[in-house]
């Protein structure tokens, strides 16, 4: 790209460090022509190839010079903690007002930890996320390959398209913990809804009977919750190989019963899956559309056959790299055509303009009264059930767009139906604690989509509605005349975003997927065992909100180009995106040895300490990284330590030591108190914060509001998770409160359909509308 760039085109100003590498990656992914001031540097050639590929970079020597190359932007994405932004103004304005202008910070631009700094494990441990891994008789371990950054990256690029969108510049401020405390499943609404909050347990989920079992020969992920079916399936299989024990007896047929004997349950299933190898029992579960998957490392990404057929590696080539180039991980949508190829990082030719043209242009200042909220005026059919598809218009909602939720007691909805994810004791269907939650801002509307004229008035919809957002298996949608060839024939400037678990198209399109099963064939349950241990997994659904973190780009994406679309999500794709350039790494070979022990997992290459350690009281812990000399120095100041000469090299040769002699002084001390001093000294720390941290103990999500009420009429007022990009000239709101079953259905049937109260009193007797 450069002077010939198609004027379409968004022209993005990279000034990010790691805190929002994954940001300015995934705007290279929708097309974005993406230029950094600084070529890499610091980086090892696999993390500079992965996170750098398709930009180009040019020096920016003077202020001048960079003001020079913000003033031809159409969006600048800066990151880094506040004291070394150089896009702000003294009053936390914006140096570049005619831009959208992005700023990610550790702990957002305002309240009294403004100034605090962190890591991907401070931050993880900060938002909650570290607190959930790990087995309970060791220290909480962060999620591997930084997903708190990745996470705070994917927000920025959510964030700058939202601004495009609004057609009005700004800036958005964006933090990283508020980024990972949105992205906990149940971890906060647990202590919201029922005073309590999950502990770590070495991967076995909560409220979801599924985890990691042994096979002969590695390990697959999978379980028994969902439909009925899920069960009646995997039990007819397990009979079939004469490994179903009891479990064919009437008793266990009971939901409520299985649940409550999990214990047992779970280990005639583990003997069931010990007995076959891992590969063959995945493929199996394919067939037999059952949410089972093999454990396989990232290194094997570039095989997997779906992500070949799908075409959606990249191939990154340039000087340093093997002649044909090496293929990468992709980008996790199918709607505008992704990169196949990509170049690696080059410069800017000398004498040339990094982009054509004199000025923005896809953000301009338009002579119209501008819009309250970035969405304003965007309809949205949601077709989605329990977590990633309403995790995406749970977005679009509060940042404005007007969310029509169909859904129905005939297909029952996990989250608002199951015992399991209410929550809150004597909940019922209507006040789930984790519907109430992803559901905010919506309209519900009840059509029993088994019937014809439930399909007929799905479809009836269409025109009214700008987005349409599902997550049935590939298939159903066509069986019912509503593919993307029939939507375009009701509105032809529909987008249609799909979330199937590996997408619509290619070999393993049936394969039905749980949160798990996702992280399982991603390579990142892999690379949560502990070194000589067995892969933990996670215990909550981080994939999906990075699936639906990436539909609501590709979704804006379309809606700032002004066209329709189908945006072909595939949530493997998603996943195997976040896990950073660990499919490079056996290919160029440069990357530092891992420096993690089984009894210290939270070890870093670039870090010396870099760990949890324990502190005063009952399983507490902080979390504490020293990145460079000076926070050496500062941290020696404090406590007396291995190691006088500061550099990694040295810290590194006494890490054991360091480490012995850390935990011995950390435990003496209050976590909190202790993490204050730390920073206050230069030194990143944070606590390892469980739910009831967050929501009761930390004062910087409470002055940024991050927990806002609203009143349910149930419920009553009941605290929710906050909104994550924080627009200045069109901020998004939470107005109101998750809808009851069925309880806009005539609202809204009047409102765009016309119906009157005689059709809608003929629907309810039909059962059209229940």
């Amino acid at each position: 790209m450069g002077p010939d760039t198609d004027p379409a085109t968004l022209r993005v100003l990279d000034l990010t460090d790691e805190l929002a590498f994954q940001g300015a990656r995934l705007l290279v992914g929708i097309g974005a022509d993406v230029v950094r001031t600084e070529p890499g540097t610091g980086l090892d050639t696999a993390a500079r190839t992965h996170w750098h590929a398709g930009k180009r970079w040019t020096p920016a020597n003077s202020p001048a010079e960079l003001d020079a190359l913000a003033a031809a932007a159409d969006v600048i994405l800066e990151s880094g903690p506040v004291a070394r932004l150089r896009g702000l103004r003294e009053d936390d304005s914006s140096r570049w007002p005619h831009a959208v202008h992005v700023v990610v910070t550790p702990f957002g631009l305002t309240g009294p930890r403004r100034d605090w700094i962190g890591d991907d494990l401070v931050l993880a441990s900060a938002g909650g996320m570290t607190w959930l891994g790990g087995r309970p008789d060791a220290q909480p371990k962060s999620p591997p390959r930084e997903q708190a950054l990745q996470t705070a990256g994917a927000h920025a690029a959510i964030g700058a398209l939202l601004a495009v969108v609004s057609g009005t510049p700004q800036l958005v401020d964006i933090s990283a913990q508020e980024a990972v405390a949105a992205t906990l499943e149940t971890a906060a609404l647990a202590w919201i809804h029922a005073g309590r909050f999950p502990v770590r347990n070495g991967g076995v989920y909560e409220h979801v009977a599924h985890q990691i079992f042994e096979a002969a020969d590695g390990y697959v992920a999978g379980g028994y919750s969902g439909s009925n079916r899920m069960w009646t399936d995997l039990l007819a299989w397990m009979a079939e190989l004469g490994e179903a024990g009891d479990l064919l007896d009437e008793r266990w047929q009971d939901a409520a019963f299985r649940w409550q004997q999990r214990p047992h349950v779970d280990a005639v299933v583990r003997r069931f899956a010990a007995g076959q190898p891992a590969a063959e029992l995945a493929a199996e579960a394919r067939n037999r559309a059952l949410p089972w998957a093999e454990v396989v490392p990232a290194a094997r990404l570039t095989d997997n056959p779906q992500l070949r057929d799908r075409e959606s590696l990249v191939t990154i080539t340039g000087e340093g790299l093997p002649d044909g180039g090496v293929e990468d991980v992709g980008f996790p949508w199918a709607a505008l055509p992704r990169p196949v190829t990509l170049p690696a990082l080059r410069e800017v030719a000398p004498g040339d303009q990094p982009w054509g043209g004199s000025g923005p242009s896809r953000v301009r200042g338009s002579g119209e009264k501008p819009k309250s909220k970035a969405l304003e005026g965007v309809r949205v059919l949601d077709l989605t059930w329990v977590l990633a598809g309403p995790y995406v218009t749970k977005q679009l909602g509060e940042h404005g767009a007007d969310i029509v939720k169909i859904e129905s007691r005939h297909r029952q909805d996990p989250t608002r139906f199951a015992p399991s994810m209410h929550l809150r004791p004597g909940s019922d269907p209507d006040d789930s604690g984790y519907f109430v939650n992803f559901n905010r801002n919506k309209r519900g509307v009840a059509l029993n989509l088994r019937t014809e004229e439930g399909r007929r008035l799905l479809r009836e919809l269409v025109p009214h509605c700008d987005v349409v957002v599902e997550n049935f298996s590939p298939g159903v949608l066509a069986r019912w005349g509503m593919d993307y060839a029939s939507l375009r024939a009701l509105n032809p400037d529909v987008i249609l975003v799909s979330m199937a678990g590996v997408g619509q198209t290619g070999p393993w399109r049936k394969a039905v997927t749980f949160a798990d099963t996702l992280a399982a064939m991603s390579g990142l349950s892999s690379e949560t065992r502990d070194p000589g241990g067995t892969p933990q997994g996670l215990t909550f659904g981080l994939g999906d909100m990075i699936a639906a973190n990436s539909a609501v780009l590709a979704t804006l994406d379309l809606l700032a180009r002004g066209r329709g679309g189908h945006v072909d999500l595939s949530q493997l794709e998603a996943m195997a995106a976040t896990m950073g350039p660990a499919a490079l790494e056996p290919v160029l070979g440069d990357g530092d040895p891992d420096p993690r022990t089984a009894e210290f997992p939270n070890r870093s290459p670039r870090a010396v300490p870099h760990g949890v350690y324990p502190a005063a009281g009952d399983d507490r812990w902080v979390a504490l990284s020293v990145t460079d000399e000076a926070q050496w120095q500062a941290l020696t100041r404090l406590v007396e330590l291995p190691c006088a000469d500061g550099d990694l090299a040295a810290r590194r040769a006494h890490e054991d030591e360091i480490d012995a002699a850390l935990a011995a002084w950390t435990g003496r001390h209050d976590a909190l108190k202790l993490a204050e001093t730390l920073q206050a000294e230069g030194v990143a720390a944070a606590v390892v914060a469980t739910g009831q941290d967050l929501v009761e103990a930390d004062e910087q999500l409470a002055a940024r509001g991050f927990y806002p009420v609203l009143n349910h009429p149930l419920t009553g007022p009941v605290r929710h998770e906050g909104i994550v990009a924080r627009l200045t000239a069109t901020p998004g709101g939470l107005d109101r409160p998750a809808p009851l079953l069925g309880q806009h259905t005539d609202e809204v049937l009047r409102e765009l359909l016309g119906l009157s109260d005689e059709q809608l009193a003929t629907l309810t007797a039909e059962g059209v509308t229940e």
